[in-house]
């Protein structure tokens, strides 16, 4: 057992306090004196029984004190029983221990601390916060641990303390200080730590002086270096590589810069599309073209090493780049070819690859690694099979096969890709030489045809649009003549029929049916674009609040919600309301049947800049300004392959019965005569929606006035009068349909008109150059035999005849373009008795 000497030379200094009580001990002593001295005045008779007692309860605490020792519940204070494993570990350590109480003097300390702290003799101790205050650097790192310690937290420092002598070097001390507890008398007393890193710290200096030389080799080495992390970055780039691309190394910045501002072309894909070798590395070596600071090429050959995660995850990259630059020696030659060759096989727009007998890619260029990067990624042994489609592989595996049995080059076949949708690419497949690369059997090029393709189908429909729409106009045309003759001769029988007659309400059916007919021209004109429209300035969010609240609220049904959002301060558009209304109404119908349990339609209204349309990404719609208007539902929503057919005529989805198939085509026509762009975007079970653009219009100043005259009138009412159908003046009627000029012709008769017929433009001529200013007004057809209704126009102008004349038709589409300059009136067919003599007396009063 170690003696006192041995205790105190490892303990260092103990000034620890005893846990006993020494006025605990003064009370029994003074308790047990006083006992005895009470016992001196009785008597000894009457002093036995209590001498008794109290020897009875030494003996009895006694013997409870000796069985409380030996088990260890009590321990007589003393420098040994302390002197346990903790503070044998403590005394032992070699880092510097000192315990401190509140007034800053040291009750223990360790050797260790004696000896980081020079103290020769325990009596010398100091506590850290008087150990380095000649140094202010130090002393603010003292101040901080100290400060710490005293609201209650732990806190570690190091500081260098300057060698006393000249040649001595400056040591190294990390400091921790911590209180001991946070309540009580232990949150007084801190505990400091004191390590010597100073050779730690010659370490790190030493390393990083062999790291900075090392970093020095590598910037000047004779070779370019860069390295890339997962996420395809650059983040370090060697001086030689800077030089060689005129790049300034501290523009490389702390987040690095991207691997395609580096790579000329499309060899960014070469480096990011390496085939994986799971829980390996992989070192490939390109010929390929770097981008110079100012955008020219720097031709060169990359050592390009990437590891793999075990799933194939590819992970940082290493890259040593080899200058391929003429350098005036004699293998230039050589060089410049194979950097030739290098250029023109990765810049070709053709996908690229060498491929084995099996399919199997052996290389390929950086366009291949573009377009299929993403159908052969993961894959170790990647096959060029795996570029296309599934469904048409087949074909391209017997192309190769008829190409390695024949050893001609194949023809070329367009197949569907396994990247992407709706994409395409034209393969050719050529033998190798036997005598070539064993592992290489063909090669294979591949030209990327989607956006050809698109054109293609974009092409044919349009065409097969065009042609629907020229036969619907031509159709409507004739269709209109005929409409015309039944409701006009329907209204006239009206007129004679009194509603209590036999046979009035057939001859109303007649002509309510006609119209109703009239209405199916007027959607095939719609959709044909050739619908006579009445422009005029619009606010679109009034048009959508009066249909809202009124019509849309009768074709929706009442388990369907109507929610409006109308955007703020819409600009104006210029369209035919009515033709407008149409196209909402349809849409609402739509969706009305695509919610037979009821749901919700939302029509939101919204400006749209020339930024925002870029970014809608619609095909075929340039960047304007635009008022969009969004029609969505919450129904069953459109199947993606009847989405791109919907604005077709006649095809529909609904059952039998229940639809003609002409609702969104007339809606997609009256969009496109409007000037804007109609798109529909769905997913099956999500509902569907339908966004409308239609451009800006910027009125004239007299346009505003009149918008706003108008508005006032509105808002003022205007009580409805029955309108006189009666009038006088001569009317031209030159139609070459015999049943529609014999109803205008009775019709305008009977209210008071006097009416010269003409079948066609040349009788309708000579009429008016006989009548020579005589009639009031012409009214004629457009298109008829031997000379249609502008030729015969012309011809009465020259003839210097001014009369008025109103052309009546189907539609009006070409008049203007025929008749610049000319004013005239229109008439859109099919119209009845009170259409045909309001529009002639309107006429004539504007003479």
């Amino acid at each position: 057992m170690a003696g006192p000497e041995k205790d105190e030379e490892l303990a260092g200094v103990d000034r620890a306090q005893a846990t006993g009580s020494a006025g605990l001990v003064l009370f029994v002593a003074v308790a047990l004196v006083g006992a005895t001295v009470s016992l001196l005045f009785l008597g000894r008779e009457q002093a036995e029984p209590y001498i008794i007692a109290v020897l009875a309860g030494l003996a009895v605490a006694g013997v409870f004190a000796l069985f409380a020792y030996a088990s260890g519940i009590v321990e007589f204070a003393g420098r040994a029983s302390r002197n346990d494993l903790t503070k044998a570990l403590a005394d032992t350590g070699s880092d510097g221990v000192a315990i401190a109480d509140a007034s800053g003097r040291v009750v223990y300390a360790n050797r260790a601390y004696l000896e980081l702290t020079g103290a020769e003799h325990p009596d010398d101790v100091r506590p850290v916060e008087r150990l380095f205050t000649s140094d202010p650097t130090v002393a603010d790192a003292i101040y901080r641990l100290a400060q710490a310690v005293r609201a209650g937290r732990s806190h570690v420092e190091e500081i260098r303390v300057p060698s006393e002598t000249a040649d001595g070097a400056a040591r190294w001390f990390r400091l921790r200080a911590r209180p001991l507890g946070t309540k009580g008398r232990l949150a007084r007393i801190a505990a400091w730590t004191m390590a010597d890193i100073t050779r730690d710290r010659e370490r790190q200096e030493t390393a990083f002086q062999s790291l900075q030389q090392a970093i020095d080799f590598l910037d000047h080495a004779p070779a370019g270096f860069f390295s890339t992390d997962e996420k395809g970055r650059i983040g370090y780039l060697n001086a030689t590589l800077a030089n060689w691309l005129g790049y300034d190394i501290a523009e490389i910045g702390g987040e690095g810069m991207p691997l395609t501002s580096l790579v000329q072309g499309t060899g960014a894909a070469l480096l990011q599309n390496i085939v994986p070798s799971p829980g390996a590395a992989r070192v490939e070596v390109l010929d390929i073209d770097l981008r110079k600071k100012d955008g020219t090429s720097l031709p060169v050959q990359l050592l390009h090493r990437v590891a793999f995660a075990s799933d194939g995850t590819p992970g940082a990259s290493r890259t040593l780049v080899l200058n391929r630059q003429k350098s005036g020696d004699a293998a230039d030659a050589l060089r410049a070819a194979e950097v030739r060759f290098a250029r023109f096989f990765h810049s070709s727009p053709a996908a690229i690859a060498t491929v084995d007998r099996d399919g199997k890619i052996v290389s390929s260029n950086a366009t291949f690694a573009q377009l299929f990067g993403s159908a052969v990624a993961g894959a170790t042994q990647p096959s060029v099979f795996a570029t296309v489609a599934a469904s048409e592989r087949g074909k391209l595996e017997a192309l190769m096969r008829g190409v390695l049995e024949s050893k001609t080059a194949s023809k070329e076949v367009e197949l569907p890709l396994a990247v992407g949708e709706a994409r395409f690419a034209r393969f050719f497949v050529t033998p190798v030489d036997e005598s070539a690369d064993a592992n290489e059997a063909a090669i294979v090029h591949a030209i990327d045809t989607s956006e050809e393709k698109k054109l293609e189908n974009q092409f044919a429909q349009a065409q097969k649009m065009q042609a629907i729409g020229e036969f619907a106009g031509f159709i409507a045309h004739d269709f209109n003549n005929v409409l015309t003759t039944m409701i006009g001769n329907a209204s006239l029988l009206l007129v004679k029929v009194r509603p209590t007659d036999p046979g009035f309400q057939e001859l109303n059916q007649i002509r309510q049916y006609g119209t109703r007919a009239a209405a199916l021209v007027r959607q095939l004109l719609a959709f044909a674009r050739r619908e006579t429209l009445v422009p005029e300035m619009l606010h679109v969010g009034d048009v959508v609040s009066d249909l809202s609240t009124g019509l849309l609220r009768r074709v929706v049904t009442e388990k369907v919600k109507i929610e409006t959002n109308y955007g703020r301060e819409l600009w104006p558009i210029k369209a035919d309301i009515n033709q407008l209304e149409r196209v909402l109404i349809n849409l609402a119908a739509n969706a009305r049947d695509a919610m037979p349990d009821g749901g919700e339609l939302s029509i939101r209204t919204v400006n749209v800049n020339k930024e925002q349309a870029a970014h809608f990404s619609h095909e075929g719609m340039p960047p304007a300004e635009y008022v969009m208007i969004e029609v969505s539902d919450t129904g069953h929503g459109i199947a993606p392959e009847a989405i791109g057919k919907i604005f077709e005529p006649f095809f529909t989805t609904k059952e039998k019965n229940k639809g003609t198939g002409l609702g969104l085509a007339a809606v997609y026509g009256i969009v496109k005569q409007s000037g804007g762009y109609i798109y529909a975007l769905s997913q099956p079970g999500k509902g569907a929606t339908f966004r409308i653009f239609l451009p800006r219009y910027i009125p004239t100043e007299a346009e505003v006035i009149a918008a706003r005259e108008a508005a006032t009138v509105k808002a003022g009412g205007d009580d409805a009068k029955p309108q006189n159908l009666t009038g006088r003046g001569t009317i031209l009627l030159v139609e070459d349909e015999d049943g529609v000029r014999r109803f205008a012709s009775h019709a305008l008769s009977m209210r008071g008109f006097t009416v010269l017929e003409a079948a066609d433009g040349e009788e309708g001529l000579e009429i008016a150059k006989r009548e020579n200013g005589n009639i009031d007004l012409i009214v004629s057809d457009v298109m008829m035999p031997v000379m249609d209704g502008p030729t015969m126009l012309k011809e009465i102008r020259s003839a210097g005849i001014t009369t008025k004349v109103m052309f009546a038709s189907g539609y009006s589409e070409g008049l203007a373009a025929q008749l610049p300059g000319e004013e005239f009136a229109f008439l859109p067919k099919p119209f009845d008795l009170t259409a045909l003599v309001s529009a002639v007396k309107e006429q004539l009063q504007q003479s």
